[in-house]
């Protein structure tokens, strides 16, 4: 499926028309129609070109979204059995004084059409029953709720019909995580299932914890004291505050694994690690006693 710009397909500004539209697409149509240009595949092919173009930009939605999302974002919803849904391809081609529209189509589009198809009441080609298009959503999830799982009411719109539904984020979900609810995308053709909805995980940051994949990190800072002499420190945890203690001459940066105490993700059935990355404290004024002191530790080259 072609991904070029239809307009400079079709030979046409953005602004033009839907009478230009159609202007532009009858004149190229009659050029590399296939009668005409026996044999030439590149012919063929600039006439495929054309009639994808066409089938988009003379349906207002479809141009609508193309307009809007442009040729990347447009094919990320549309496959080519959505862009020529509805498309009467044999009524264009009769319009035009032309005939053999629809075995051209079956020629050249493939088979019998898209899923199977049959003939509407003009004779033109319509597919059959066409599934209904994927949708995706953003919704915001907290970082307790990615990591422990939770149930959240979601609002959407399907069909121009506001909807709600309860979902359940699993746990371990991350950062741009999809969640697959089937049958909640857009509405089938011709008796076609609905397509699915997918939910895009953004994870909201946390004050004490950030994560990387099944691993946690927290900071915690420490006195210069505590730095050469070690301390026993109380840190958090998914589970609540463990004690760890922290070995004398540490230096500032280093990272103390707590095994088992991060998160399990998606793809894992074993939990990742917590790491707590010591920091030096250094306070931003001294009391005397305290001056006298530094400068006592300072003359002994501490």
């Amino acid at each position: 499926m072609s991904q070029t710009d239809y307009y400079k397909t079709l030979g046409v500004d953005k602004k033009a028309t839907p009478d230009e539209i159609k202007k532009a697409f009858r004149k190229l149509a009659v050029k590399y129609h296939p009668d005409r240009n026996q044999g030439d595949k590149s012919a063929e092919e600039k006439f495929k070109e054309i009639n994808e173009a066409y089938a988009v930009l003379s349906d207002p939605q479809k141009k609508e979204q193309y307009d809007t999302y442009g040729s990347s974002g447009f094919h990320k919803q549309y496959s080519q059995e959505d862009i020529f849904r509805n498309f009467d391809f044999g009524g264009t081609f009769r319009d035009m004084g032309m005939g053999g529209g629809e075995d051209i189509f079956s020629r050249l589009f493939g088979g019998g059409g898209f899923g199977g198809g049959r003939r509407g009441a003009r004779g033109g080609f319509r597919p059959g029953p066409q599934r209904g298009s994927d949708l995706e959503m953003e919704t915001d999830v907290s970082f307790r709720d990615a990591v422990q799982g939770a149930e959240k009411v979601i609002a959407f719109r399907r069909n121009g019909v506001r909807e709600e539904l309860k979902v359940k984020i699993p746990a371990g979900v991350d950062n741009g995580s999809r969640i697959r609810i089937s049958g909640k995308g857009s509405p089938g053709d011709g008796g076609g299932p609905s397509g699915d909805l997918f939910l895009i995980i953004r994870t909201l940051p946390d004050p004490v914890f950030t994560r990387d994949g099944g691993d946690l990190f927290v900071e915690r800072s420490i006195a210069f004291s505590a730095a050469c002499l070690g301390v026993s420190l109380d840190v958090p945890t998914l589970e609540g505050d463990k004690r760890i203690k922290v070995p004398a001459g540490i230096q500032p940066g280093t990272k103390i694994r707590l095994k088992g105490c991060g998160v399990k993700t998606l793809s894992s059935n074993t939990k990742g690690d917590l790491y707590v990355k010591i920091g030096l404290h250094v306070p931003e004024r001294l009391n005397s006693d305290q001056k006298k002191l530094v400068e006592e530790l300072a003359q002994k080259g501490l």
